[in-house]
């Protein structure tokens, strides 16, 4: 991985902590997981191996310090590890789609994966969690995927169109 690459994932991570700590939430107390937007960005850029790995880790450490969930330290942990190689090869496979079908398409399926991973790791490592599962991934992961997709085709469009006029001046 060239320290370019290593240095944008780790930019876009920082970004995604910060727009994480910063943005209210918006509707009924959701919003978006900007650090989870910018790691889908981020693997968009770069989709080898070694940046899901530096991504995923990352991004893992940054939610695990931010998470107020029982169990979340680990399930933050897991879930951004696991959901940045799943990513990862979502854009291999659809990388000959649309692109912005494609953004949309992994935005939304990567992030209920990440709060299915979440909530089956954190349910593991305590046993138990505040509501039921079924509760929790009806009025939580499904509402934070749409918010998250809207969010990531943001996030990617602005990352995208700059990283252009950047490349076209040099």
């Amino acid at each position: 991985m060239k320290l370019k690459g290593m240095i944008l994932t780790s930019l876009l991570i920082a970004i995604g902590l910060v727009l994480h700590y910063i943005v209210p939430p918006i509707v009924g107390g959701m919003k978006p997981d900007f650090l989870l937007a910018m790691l889908f960005v981020a693997l968009y850029i770069d989709n080898t191996p070694k940046n899901a790995l530096v991504a995923g880790l990352l991004a893992g450490i940054f939610s695990a310090l931010t998470t107020g969930f029982p169990g979340g330290q680990i399930a933050n942990m897991v879930d951004k590890f696991v959901t940045a190689f799943a990513v990862m090869a979502m854009i291999k496979v659809l990388a000959n789609f649309n692109s912005n079908l494609t953004v949309l398409f992994t935005a939304f399926v990567g992030t209920v994966l990440s709060g299915v991973v979440f909530l089956q790791t954190a349910l593991f490592v305590v046993g138990s969690l505040p509501l039921a599962f079924p509760v929790l991934f009806t009025t939580i992961v499904i509402p934070t995927a749409l918010i998250n997709t809207v969010a990531t085709f943001l996030c990617y469009k602005v990352v995208f169109s700059a990283k252009d006029m950047i490349t076209h001046k040099a």
